[in-house]
């Protein structure tokens, strides 16, 4: 190159291309490659603003003879595509003739969003058969958004090949038009992990195919499935309400759940007559009533707050504890002075109403109905018999700073604070649980170690070894499947109980989770004595109860 001075080339090719010498531009370019990227940025630019029809085929063959444009010459593909803007026939030609590599022309046409090649890229669908040749042109199919080439595209649902499915799959994304968003539906349940994927599209397109299929997935049969659905409806918010709304009109206690979930989650007032008129027909299932009552406790209830109310009477402890909870973030005087009637009764229902008020640490309501000598009583009873020392001590502390010094006074720890209690691990994504968890295994005699989220537990058990472990099936990132496999990475199945506790009662879950090394399940609502009877089957016969 010592012959050539870069000045000359730039002036050099300035000249041929004012005079549309072929030649001697093609002369002038055989040095590109051996001057310095400044001037190989000018050589570029000149080109770049010719006509197109001279310098269109200079930039192809420079491509064509370079191994890796994008990597050597970045400027090569801009130059090349800021002329088909002016000029398309030169990059379809370039197609049509096949000139390599192909696979970098097709994906330009595609960058360019090119609707005139959209027939030619068909075309290669059907004629061609190297994978990266179909792939780009899949690829290129799906950023020019053509929907005639739906049905093209959808033939690759279905090929041996992943990069080819996973590339037809998304190209049917861009195009995003219902039948579109139908033949991806039809392609759900072969491959979880594309049907994460596909749920991701529908969560984007949002169109009435994809939000329906999405709403399906909460009834999957597999917790991943339900747990990434649930997420992306919380995410498209206000406008899924109405479709999860007819939900609540079915009877299938698991869609029911899931679908209260989402709508907790999303906080919309628009959800809350839907909610109450199922909570009106009495669901049997105490799950879809905690569910119910979790739900309307995130939400603002302007009016008919008193349903909540009921909960207080519910038969399962578990939705007492979330209708009290429900109420403290919704306390009005209507529903204080109805609190305070059901605890004067003294009765049954009463002590639930000051057990569940306590255990979901219902500040505000407690306040309210302090004065109250029948709250007092069985408040102090409960506190001392059934609560971990923590609690008293916090309740002991709001009792003081409202001036309630003798019944302060009545919650000083009797025990010995040096009592050592064995370590529980409870994981749950329902901080409802979790408070619900506290009592519970406490009454057991263990001390218990809470978790909302599934990856700080198990950096917890890298440290850490409990006397048991307990926990939920539907977390959203880790779900308890994945949660028990990685558990059982760091402790084997003799070495540590497991017991998984849902609402759900699926076969492929459970097969799962004993595939991960559960050492037992049980379901929900949960009691001292289930979780006891779950436990004590496993250390007897290191398998597992039922």
């Amino acid at each position: 190159m010592s012959d050539f001075d870069p000045r000359h080339l730039v002036t050099e090719l300035e000249d041929n291309v004012k005079k549309q010498d072929l030649i001697k531009a093609k002369l002038v370019l055989e040095h590109i490659d051996g001057v310095d990227l400044k001037t190989q940025k000018k050589l570029l630019h000149i080109l770049e603003h010719g006509k197109p029809d001279f310098a269109g085929p200079l930039l192809v063959s420079l491509i064509s003879q370079n191994a890796d444009p994008a990597g050597q010459l970045p400027e090569l593909k801009g130059a090349l595509m800021a002329v088909a803007l002016r000029h398309p026939g030169i990059l379809l030609k370039t197609i049509e003739d096949k000139v390599a590599p192909r696979e970098v022309f097709i994906s330009m046409a595609g960058e360019l969003r090119m609707q005139e090649a959209a027939t030619g890229l068909m075309e290669i669908l059907v004629r061609e058969m190297d994978e990266d040749i179909l792939k780009e042109a899949v690829t290129a199919l799906g950023s020019i958004g053509d929907p005639s080439a739906t049905n093209a595209i959808s033939e690759f649902l279905y090929s041996n090949h992943k990069s080819l499915i996973i590339a037809a799959t998304r190209s049917l994304g861009q195009i995003g038009t219902p039948t579109a968003m139908q033949r991806l539906s039809e392609k759900m349940g072969s491959d979880p992990q594309l049907d994460i994927l596909i749920l991701d599209i529908f969560s984007q397109v949002q169109d009435h195919v994809s939000l329906n299929r999405l709403n399906q997935s909460l009834c999957s049969h597999y917790a991943h499935l339900r747990n990434y659905a649930k997420s992306k409806l919380v995410r498209i918010g206000p406008k899924a309400v109405p479709m999860l709304c007819d939900n609540l009109l079915h009877d299938d206690p698991d869609l029911l759940i899931h679908t209260l979930n989402v709508l907790g989650d999303i906080g919309d007032s628009s959800a809350l007559t839907f909610i109450r008129k199922m909570l009106g027909k009495e669901p049997r299932d105490p799950n879809v009533r905690f569910a119910a009552y979790e739900a309307l406790g995130r939400m603002p209830l302007d009016k008919g707050a008193y349903i909540l109310a009921r909960g207080l009477t519910d038969p399962e402890e578990h939705v007492c504890v979330v209708a009290a909870s429900a109420i403290d973030q919704n306390l009005n005087q209507v529903l204080a002075a109805g609190v305070k009637n059901m605890v004067r009764q003294r009765d049954q229902d009463a002590i639930k109403t000051v057990r569940a008020i306590i255990s979901a640490q219902a500040k505000n309501l407690l306040i309210a109905v302090l004065e109250e000598e029948a709250f007092q009583e069985m408040a102090v009873d409960y506190l001392l018999q059934c609560t971990a020392p923590d609690v008293r001590d916090n309740y002991r502390a709001l009792l003081q700073k409202y001036g309630y010094m003798d019944l302060a006074r009545k919650l000083q720890i009797q025990e010995s604070r040096d009592e050592i209690r064995p370590l529980a691990l409870a994981v749950d994504d329902s901080k409802m649980i979790l408070k619900i968890y506290k009592s519970t295994l406490y009454e057991l005699g263990f001390e218990p170690v809470l978790f909302e989220y599934p990856a700080e537990a198990l950096e917890w058990l890298q440290k850490n070894k409990p006397e048991a472990v307990f926990t939920d099936l539907n977390m959203p990132e880790i779900t308890g499947i994945e949660f028990i496999g990685r558990a059982r990475e760091l402790y084997p199945e003799q070495g540590l109980p497991i017991i998984m506790v849902t609402t759900q009662n699926e076969v492929q879950d459970n097969e799962r989770a004993r595939q991960a090394g559960v050492s037992d399940i049980t379901f929900k609502p949960f009691t001292a004595e289930s979780l006891k009877l779950a436990l004590d089957g496993v250390r007897q016969t290191g398998r597992p109860s039922t």
